[in-house]
């Protein structure tokens, strides 16, 4: 879903209804533009992170691994959807909603998403190991103790990955070729955005790990989470 409604790029300001705050980021001036694919970002967040909670290394790659495959299947139906003769009385059936010929808006619509898919299979899934990866190695100092540490720390690194790599492939090496400093400048501030929902988040994930300590019982739980730290 991000792959595709990350086509979007939005104004935060002019959506919340207040005055741009008219930043400077690498020669770029503006409001605070954000990819729509953003929106998912707090759902991804808890989710990863509950996962390698219990389930450790192995838990986030097989569910990293088994969104590459759905979103790879989502590129491969985007591209033949596209392909297809579109019917005559369609291309024009949208000219009084201001859509003059709805193939070349739906191309250029799902078109930017398949760069979009494109970077996101290559920078989900390497955001995805490294996260794993440093998420444990923060988990061998700390123990149990400090999640919101480990979970804040290996999403600071992951997330680099994350936020330029997709924007990268998909707005740079795609069809609208932005410039070097409009990439950096988005991409920081995506990052931004992220890290601060991941901060504003740490409450969720304990509220997460409390709920599902509950559910499976303190006994369940703990043998769980230490079977994932030892993954």
């Amino acid at each position: 879903l991000a792959e595709f409604i990350g086509v979007k790029i939005f104004a935060l300001e002019d959506t919340l209804g207040i005055a741009p705050l008219n930043w400077n980021l690498f020669g770029q001036s503006g409001s605070l533009s954000f990819t729509a694919g953003t929106l998912l970002w707090p759902v991804v967040f808890i989710m990863t992170d509950t996962i390698n909670e219990f389930f450790g290394s192995r838990g986030v790659r097989f569910i990293s691994w088994v969104a590459v495959v759905l979103i790879g299947y989502g590129f491969v139906f985007a591209f033949a959807a596209i392909a297809l003769a579109p019917a005559g009385w369609w291309v024009t059936a949208a000219q009084n909603q201001g859509v003059p010929d709805y193939q070349a808006a739906f191309a250029a619509v799902f078109g930017q998403g398949l760069w979009t898919i494109g970077g996101s299979l290559v920078a989900f899934l390497f955001s995805q190991l490294i996260d794993v990866s440093v998420f444990h190695r923060i988990r061998g100092v700390t123990g149990e103790k400090h999640v919101w540490l480990r979970a804040t720390g290996s999403t600071a690194v992951s997330q680099v990955v994350d936020s330029f790599v997709v924007i990268y492939i998909a707005f740079v090496l795609g069809p609208q070729h932005w410039s070097i400093d409009q990439f950096l400048a988005v991409s920081t501030l995506n990052y931004i955005y992220k890290m601060g929902f991941a901060v504003l988040l740490i409450p969720l994930l304990y509220l997460a790990r409390r709920g599902i300590t509950a559910y499976l019982g303190a006994e369940r739980a703990e043998q769980l989470r230490q079977e994932a730290a030892a993954d």
